[in-house]
């Protein structure tokens, strides 16, 4: 007889205890959140450098809103931050218990020694509230996507809308009645009329700034061109005038050349030494003395490069935005547009979709900051295929038709020198040598013009082409009587120099006359 298989019972011990880690916590990072109170506490860089970047609503512990909280607002009255001025401002405002304590304070003082890569750290502070925001609105979508009464239409305007507040971050702009804009137009057209025409930047080319009335703010302009053409000299050209004529700050980002490299190719356009000279350093004693004397101004102006390679455009925007609250920059440039990356939101995406986002942003960046922004790019090799003038037209832009889009000034530089053409297509048929042509090509708020300009090869520089008329005349005060010093008065004619007589007594025979001799 077999045996009946035994029944195994299961014995009872103690409940299985899961720990609290391993449920879902809110994304957060407090004790990052206590590195950079600290740093602000203890650096004044370490304020300047994250005061844009966060709010207080960013911060998961509450306790560390009310510091930050109290931080901002010694910032914004121009008040020195430190452990006592911060526990002062808490104090006025009722919150120091609640924030910890004058000791709490002092504990986040001890947590870091400087405020190296703060900048760093507050951006995976936001990142956190970014995601926890994320999460609150997926839940609200949710929770109305199963509501059957909602329309289906609403759910994608508010999820969208919600999304679209989350992406804007601070950027929360009302709507302005007309009234206030018509008066803040008024007052920008008198501002304006005493300012000889421009509104905006003057770029320091005459016919240029009378077309643009200066580089507007919040615009986009775009400057093309093949390789070789002199678009890093323009835009340095350009930079110079504005920065050392105008004393106007001026950001120039170079993704191409190297700051060094950049700033010796403006002390040779500044000195009027080749830069050939000044790569192989055999200056004559009086070539020295012109150096030092004719570069002071540029070591004076407000000119800020930044050479960091393949910069994506997340970078940018907030190197920018530091430029423009420390610095107060009016004018940002790229050199140039192909060599940046759209950083790590477009993965899988073609190049082309990446030349759209970063055109898109940099537009974005000119409203926000409220200054122009000039991005060069390069053009496609069609323009080398085309016969005729090789003039480049709009479809020639690379990569993108969103460039084209997205810019308010489109805008290419022709030097006809470059493809061997010796005369200009126009009427005059005169000589290209030394001249180009800055094509508008796109103006959304302006004009379409060819204007031309100096080009000086030897010194990588361009300047306004002045319009003699030809031949040339040049007034010499020589040749006035009253100031001529070699002018040798009361000489005798040439019948009383020379004592002839001959014409002197009338002609006996007229017939003579007809004598050939």
């Amino acid at each position: 007889m077999e045996k009946p298989t035994p029944v195994l019972g299961r014995s009872i011990g103690k409940p299985t205890v899961i720990s609290l880690e391993k449920g879902k916590i809110p994304p957060q990072a407090v004790d990052l959140e206590e590195v950079v109170l600290g740093a602000m506490l203890i650096d004044k860089k370490g304020v300047d450098e994250v005061i844009d970047i966060l709010h207080p609503d960013v911060f998961y512990k509450e306790s560390h809103q009310y510091i930050y909280e109290a931080i901002f607002k010694l910032f914004e009255s121009s008040e020195p931050v430190d452990l006592l001025t911060v526990s002062a401002q808490l104090k006025r405002d009722g919150r120091l218990e609640v924030a910890g304590g004058d000791f709490y304070l002092i504990k986040l003082t001890q947590k870091v020694a400087s405020s190296a890569h703060i900048e760093f750290h507050a951006r995976i502070i936001l990142q956190k509230y970014i995601q926890r925001s994320l999460i609150k609105i997926s839940s609200e979508i949710i929770e109305e996507a199963y509501d059957e009464g909602t329309d289906v239409f609403d759910l994608l305007d508010n999820a969208e809308a919600k999304l679209y507040d989350v992406t804007q971050g601070n950027l929360k702009r009302s709507a302005e009645t007309a009234q206030n804009l018509v008066i803040q137009a008024k007052k920008k057209i008198e501002e304006i009329s005493n300012k000889d025409g421009l509104s905006g930047i003057p770029s320091g080319f005459d016919k240029l700034d009378k077309l643009t009335s200066g580089w507007q703010p919040s615009d986009l302009v775009i400057i093309a061109a093949r390789p070789g053409m002199g678009k890093t000299a323009l835009t340095l050209s350009m930079a110079r005038n504005i920065a050392v004529n105008s004393n106007i700050p001026v950001a120039f980002f170079s993704l191409e050349m190297s700051s060094v490299q950049l700033i010796t190719r403006l002390i040779s356009s500044e000195t009027g030494l080749s830069s050939e000279k000044l790569r192989t350093g055999r200056l004559e004693k009086h070539e020295w003395e012109q150096l030092n004397v004719k570069v002071k101004a540029l070591e004076k102006a407000p000119l800020f490069i930044d050479d960091t390679p393949s910069l994506s455009i997340f970078d940018l925007q907030a190197k920018a935005r530091r430029l423009a609250s420390q610095h107060k920059i009016q004018l940002i440039v790229l050199d140039y547009l192909q060599l940046m990356t759209a950083g790590g939101s477009q993965k899988g995406g073609n190049r082309e979709q990446e030349i759209s986002t970063i055109s898109r942003n940099l537009k974005a960046l000119a409203k926000e900051l409220n200054i122009p922004v000039i991005a060069l790019s390069q053009l496609s090799r069609a323009v080398e295929t085309r016969g005729g003038s090789k003039r480049p037209i709009l479809s020639d832009l690379r990569e993108s038709g969103a460039i084209e889009q997205d810019a308010d000034i489109v805008s290419f530089i022709y030097r006809p020198e470059y493809y061997k053409i010796d005369e200009w297509d126009d009427e005059e048929r005169t000589p290209t040598q030394g001249q180009a042509e800055f094509i508008v090509a796109k103006h959304r708020n302006g004009g379409l013009d060819n204007i031309r300009l100096k080009f000086i090869a030897q010194l990588g520089k361009f300047d306004n082409l002045d319009d003699f008329d030809s031949p040339f005349e040049f007034q010499s005060k020589m040749n006035n009587d009253g100031d001529n010093p070699f002018l040798t008065r009361n000489l005798p004619d040439a019948n009383q120099a020379f004592g002839s007589a001959m014409n002197d007594h009338p002609d006996p025979d007229p017939d003579d006359n007809d004598v050939p001799f």
